[in-house]
C-alpha cells in the first residue's frame, strides 16, 4: 500500500491551512501541488497603456512603466506573512537611465474597507443608517455628496469586531465589490442597491441613469436665460434646494416679473428653499410624484390667468408644463418646442450614473518588513515622495498623517485583483516603487533585488494595451 502523499502547511496567513496533495487552501490562492505549495493566480504584468500618473517629475506619456519596460503588480505575487521575510518580488528596471526598484507583495488587510459614491438624486436611506449584506451589517451610510450618495463599508469593527458571521459576510461584500463585482445591499428604513463598480446603480429594483446637474438653485443659474421669454415661472424642484425663477437672483437680473407663486419649505434666500417635501425616489429626490405640491400659495394680487408655469426635476427626467386659468389654479398645458428641448438640455447637461468604489486600507502595518528591516523608513520615505505606492499598479491617494493610509480606484486595476483570508481579512495587491539608492538608504533587501526580465518566464498574466493586440 502506497503511503499517502503528507499535507503540507501553508504559511501566507494566520491561518496556518494544511493542505492536502491536489487541493487548495481555505483561501483559494495556494494549493499543494506535488509537495510544494503553489499560488494559483498567476503574477500579473502590465504592459504599456496601463492606468498610470506621472512620478517624481518625469515627463509622461501615459504608461506606468515609464517607457516600454513592463511594470510588475502584486496580484499574484504572494504574501510575506509572517513578514519578517522579504516581499516575493523585489523587481530593478532601468526608466529613462534611472535605476528604479518595486517592490511587490499582496497585504493582508484587516483595517480596510470601500468607500462607494452611488450617482443618484433618490434618497437610499438617512445618513448613519446601516448598510446590510445578506442581513448582516456590513457598513452604514455617510453623508451625501454634490448628486451623490456615500456608503463607508467594512472596516476592522465589521470584518473583526462583530460576529464570525458579520465578518464573513463583510469580507465577502468587500471583495466582491473591489473585484468589479455586483453586490446587494439593504439599506435599514430605505432602498435596496445593487452596486456595481463602474456600473449604473440599481435602486429598488430601478436602474438609475443620470447624476443630477446641480442642485434647484444652480440648474434655475445656468438655464434661466434660455427659459426666459418662454415661462412666466420656473420651478426646478429638488430635495436639496428647490429654485424658484422669478425670485431668485438670475430671474431679478433677467429682469422676470414676480409670478405670486410661492412654493413650500424653509426659504434660504430669494428663490431658494430648502426641505420643500420629504426624501424619497420622486422628482428631484424628493417623495412627490405630484409637482404641484410643493406650491403654498398663489396671490391673486400678482399672478394672472394665462401664467406660463413650468416645472422640472433636476435631471430633466420628470418636467411639466401648466397654464394659470381665470381662478389661478394650474392646468395641464401643450408647452412650447423651447420648453421641450430646455428640459432636454437640463438631462443633456447630466452625467452617466455610475457606482464608484474606492479601496481604502492601511499599510503602516507588518507588511513593511518585507520591504525594509527597518520599517518605519519606508513610512517616512513614502511621506518624503520619494516612494510611491501603487495598488495593483493603479494609482493610490496617500492619506496625510501616520502610518501609510491609501485609497485607490477599483476599476483601474486588473480584474481580480483583490482575495481573501479566512481570519477574516482582505487580500490587497500594494507596490512601492523607488530609485535604487533610496531602496538602499532605507534598509531595503539589496540581496534580494531581481531585474525585470528574470521575474517574466512567460507564465505570468499581461495586462494592458500591449498585452491586447
Amino acid at each position: 500500500m502506497a503511503d499517502r502523499p503528507e499535507k503540507i502547511r501553508c504559511d501566507a496567513c494566520p491561518v496556518l491551512c494544511f493542505i492536502a496533495e491536489g487541493r487548495t487552501g481555505a483561501c483559494d490562492r495556494y494549493a499543494n501541488h506535488g509537495g510544494d505549495l503553489v499560488r494559483l493566480d498567476p503574477l500579473t504584468v502590465i504592459e504599456n497603456g496601463g492606468p498610470a500618473v506621472p512620478f517624481m517629475g518625469a515627463d509622461w506619456d501615459g504608461d506606468i512603466v515609464q517607457g516600454h519596460r513592463p511594470f510588475v503588480t502584486a496580484i499574484g505575487a504572494g504574501t510575506t506573512y509572517p513578514d519578517y521575510k522579504p516581499a516575493p518580488f523585489i523587481v530593478s528596471a532601468e526608466t529613462r537611465g534611472v535605476d528604479m526598484v518595486t517592490v511587490v507583495t499582496e497585504g493582508i488587510f484587516s483595517y480596510c474597507g470601500v468607500k462607494v459614491k452611488i450617482d443618484t438624486d433618490r434618497h437610499i436611506g438617512e445618513e448613519r443608517a446601516i448598510v446590510r449584506a445578506n442581513g448582516e451589517a456590513i457598513g452604514h451610510v455617510m453623508t451625501s455628496e454634490y448628486g451623490s450618495k456615500m456608503l463607508s463599508l467594512g472596516g476592522v469593527d465589521h470584518l473583526t469586531g462583530g460576529s464570525k458571521k458579520e465578518g464573513r459576510v463583510t469580507c465577502d461584500a468587500l471583495l466582491s465589490l473591489c473585484n468589479c463585482e455586483p453586490v446587494e445591499l439593504t439599506i435599514d428604513d430605505g432602498a435596496v442597491v445593487i452596486v456595481q463598480a463602474g456600473k449604473a446603480p440599481v435602486i429598488d429594483g430601478a436602474r438609475e441613469n443620470l447624476m443630477r446637474v446641480g442642485c434647484g438653485s444652480a440648474a434655475i443659474g445656468m438655464f434661466a436665460a434660455q427659459w426666459k421669454g418662454h415661462a412666466d415661472e420656473v420651478i426646478v424642484v429638488d430635495d436639496h434646494i428647490t429654485g424658484v425663477l422669478s425670485e431668485h437672483q438670475a430671474g431679478v437680473l433677467l429682469d422676470i416679473p414676480p409670478s405670486g407663486i410661492r412654493v413650500v419649505g424653509r426659504r434660504s434666500t430669494p428663490g431658494r428653499y430648502f426641505q420643500v417635501a420629504e426624501p424619497g425616489t420622486g422628482w428631484g429626490g424628493t417623495d412627490i410624484e405630484d409637482p404641484l405640491k410643493v406650491i403654498k400659495s398663489i396671490n391673486p394680487k400678482v399672478a394672472w390667468p394665462g401664467l406660463r408655469l413650468f416645472m422640472v426635476s433636476t435631471t430633466g427626467e420628470q418636467w411639466a408644463y401648466f397654464e394659470l386659468d381665470t381662478d389661478l389654479v394650474p392646468q395641464v398645458a401643450e408647452p412650447s418646442a423651447e420648453l421641450r428641448a430646455s428640459a432636454e438640455r437640463v438631462a443633456e447637461n447630466c452625467e452617466p450614473s455610475v457606482c464608484s468604489v474606492v479601496f481604502m486600507g492601511g499599510a503602516g502595518g507588518s507588511l513593511r518588513a518585507g520591504v525594509t528591516e527597518n520599517p518605519v523608513k519606508l513610512t517616512r520615505s513614502v511621506r518624503e515622495t520619494l516612494t510611491q505606492v501603487t495598488i495593483g499598479g493603479a494609482d493610490a491617494y496617500l492619506w496625510p498623517g501616520g502610518g501609510i493610509t491609501v485609497m485607490a480606484d477599483v476599476t483601474q486595476m486588473p480584474s481580480n485583483a483583490f482575495g481573501y483570508v479566512p481570519t477574516p481579512a482582505l487580500v490587497a495587491p500594494i507596490e512601492f516603487t523607488m530609485r535604487r539608492e533610496d531602496y538602499a538608504a532605507l534598509g531595503g533587501f539589496i540581496d534580494e533585488i531581481r531585474d525585470v526580465d528574470d521575474i517574466l518566464n512567460g507564465q505570468e498574466r499581461r495586462v494592458g494595451a500591449k498585452a491586447a493586440e
